[in-house]
């Protein structure tokens, strides 16, 4: 789609400021309504859904590390970035499908919504076969590409085979998730993360230790625990559709959707091309990153390991805020009320701003217990841990703001050149400032480097948002 001309903030793509008239409410429609509290009441059950996420996964990496040990940490770490690597793939498809089912729902035509919502699920479930055949057969080569410690390689592996197993009911999980939130609706996600979470939890530690009955599985029974986890979470997000009757059930002649529709996979593929590639590139630069770490010794590696988890963190209420307002702008978009979109933006990002720097604050104020849950209080690698996050932490507040744009961007179709800022920040930015300091200030290169490119990306992308065309990219 052509990105081409620039109406001011707020004004739709024919230059014509006024709206709309409003559309009688439904439930799940963010179109109307005080814009800080709908933001705050759609955002907050996704940022608890994330909370969960991530503190099943910290919970997990401190079985691991205390269970197995740091060599079995290093590995997670590892083998997680590759994980998210994978499901990049299937996350653009996702994002994309999101837009599009709350464009239709903005535009009350569920039916629509619905065929959008068959053909991504459709067409992510066998992309999901695909990966998770790859990754089988290519983790080890994966894992050599990343310079992996031969001290956890073994056990990288084992991780990883078992997690690729369940890929594909993981891209059906995403894609109802995000479906379900186009339409409106977060809490219906955040009750299959609360089974999720609450699973893993429990069942991890048994099925490293082989408790009772249950084998002993080890590094590779984490794995197993939160595969049994997520096709738990993703069998009650299915049985909830239908039991409520929410509007992306498909029953009868429906069920034919997830043959994937021409016009939505030109939608779906267009589009979640360039936002799956935005997380490709930053899970390569982060397999990069993982690299050049691993070069400095097993303690660097457990503490970056460890410093991962609590920027997991960080990034929570971000995610949560640019899904939201990507979601309130597509609904409204939908609707045909382009007046609301620079409002949304604007309370987005200052509900993220303040929501970032609370909890970047937190981590900073109190890196060394943090770190010691993973590591053991008398690790040698967190004098290094704290060291990391007083460098880093601040980068991923600046980036944030990057994300809520970019949510914006999104819903109006404008993908491409949000992709090409990243791809600058990240490697002429991020790895590119490591290149060039790793000669004059040795290791320190890898932590300043972070700071470095996210400056550089929110630079771009607000240059971007207020001089660039990517209005005109909006097509229903």
């Amino acid at each position: 789609m052509n990105e081409a001309s620039s109406p001011p903030a707020g004004d739709d793509p024919t230059g014509k400021t006024e709206s709309m008239p409003p559309k009688p409410a439904m439930k799940g429609d963010l179109t109307q309504g005080p814009i800080l509290k709908t933001l705050l009441l759609f955002s907050l059950p996704m940022l608890l859904s994330n909370v969960l996420q991530t503190l099943n996964g910290s919970i997990n990496a401190i079985w691991v590390g205390r269970l197995i040990g740091e060599s079995a940490l290093a590995a997670t770490a590892n083998a997680n970035v590759l994980m998210f690597l994978l499901y990049a793939a299937i996350f653009g498809f996702g994002m994309a499908t999101t837009v599009r089912v709350g464009q239709h729902f903005g535009a009350r035509d569920i039916d629509a919504a619905r065929k959008t919502f068959g053909s991504g699920t459709g067409f992510c479930f066998a992309l999901s076969l695909i990966i998770a055949t790859a990754g089988w057969i290519f983790a080890p080569q994966m894992l050599d590409a990343m310079s992996t410690p031969d001290a956890s390689k073994a056990e990288a592996l084992a991780y990883l085979r078992v997690i690729y197993i369940t890929i594909p009911f993981g891209g059906i999980n995403m894609m109802v998730s995000m479906a379900m939130r186009g339409a409106g609706d977060s809490k219906t996600p955040m009750y299959a993360m609360m089974l999720t979470a609450g699973l893993d939890m429990v069942l991890n530690p048994l099925l490293i230790m082989g408790v009772g009955p249950l084998p002993q599985w080890g590094i590779a029974g984490s794995a197993a625990a939160t595969a049994f986890a997520n096709i738990a979470g993703m069998g009650y997000q299915i049985w909830r559709i239908y039991r409520q009757d929410l509007p992306m059930r498909l029953r009868g002649a429906e069920l034919a959707y997830v043959l994937p529709r021409s016009e939505d996979l030109r939608y779906i593929v267009t589009k979640g091309l360039p936002m799956g590639a935005q997380m490709l590139l930053v899970s390569s630069a982060g397999l990069i990153m993982i690299g050049l770490v691993n070069r400095e010794g097993l303690d660097t590696a457990a503490a970056f390991g460890a410093s991962l988890q609590l920027w997991n963190y960080l990034q929570m209420p971000a995610f949560a805020v640019s899904t939201a307002v990507s979601a309130m702008v597509a609904q409204s978009l939908g609707a045909g009320d382009h007046t609301r979109v620079g409002q949304v933006t604007l309370v987005g990002m200052g509900a993220n701003l303040a929501m970032s720097t609370a909890v970047a604050a937190l981590i900073v104020g109190f890196d060394r217990p943090l770190l010691a849950l993973f590591l053991g209080g008398d690790s040698p690698a967190i004098p290094i841990g704290e060291h990391i996050q007083l460098i880093c932490t601040a980068s991923f507040v600046i980036v944030s703001i990057t994300m809520v744009l970019t949510g914006t961007m999104r819903a109006y179709g404008a993908v491409v050149s949000p992709l090409v800022i990243m791809a600058v920040g990240l490697f002429p930015g991020r790895l590119g400032f490591y290149w060039l300091a790793r000669p004059l200030i040795d290791s320190e290169a890898v932590w300043w480097a972070y700071p470095v490119g996210s400056v550089l990306t929110v630079a771009l992308t607000l240059g971007y948002y207020r001089f660039g065309k990517w209005r005109d990219a909006f097509r229903m």
